[in-house]
C-alpha cells in the first residue's frame, strides 16, 4: 500500500474526503516526528511504540573497495509493535 492508497482507505473508513484524510496523515506524521526529535517516545496502547534508539559508532567496509571505514554514531527511529497489532497480523482475534 502506498500513501495515496493509505489516504483513500482512511477517508473511506472515516467518511471524510481524501483531502481531509491526507491532512490527518500529515498531522500524524508531524506529531510522531516532533516527538522523536525531542528524544521522547510515543506509545499507542495496543498498536505500538515509536522511539529513538542510539546506534554506536562502528567499523565498516566500503563494499566497492573493501577499505575499512568508520561509521559515525547516530540516532535511528524505532517501532515496536503492540499486542493488538501483533495479534491482527497473526490472524488472532483479541
Amino acid at each position: 500500500m502506498n500513501r495515496k492508497e493509505f489516504v483513500e482507505a482512511i477517508a473511506k473508513k472515516a467518511g471524510k474526503t481524501n483531502s481531509k484524510a491526507d491532512h490527518l496523515v500529515d498531522v500524524f506524521i508531524d506529531v510522531i516526528s516532533d516527538t522523536l526529535k525531542k528524544g521522547q517516545s510515543l506509545t499507542l496502547v495496543g498498536f505500538g511504540t515509536f522511539s529513538v534508539k542510539k546506534r554506536a559508532a562502528r567499523a565498516g567496509r566500503n563494499p566497492q573497495t573493501g577499505a575499512a571505514i568508520k561509521i559515525k554514531a547516530s540516532k535511528v527511529a524505532s517501532f515496536k509493535a503492540g499486542s493488538k497489532l501483533k495479534a491482527a497480523v497473526n490472524g488472532v482475534k483479541k
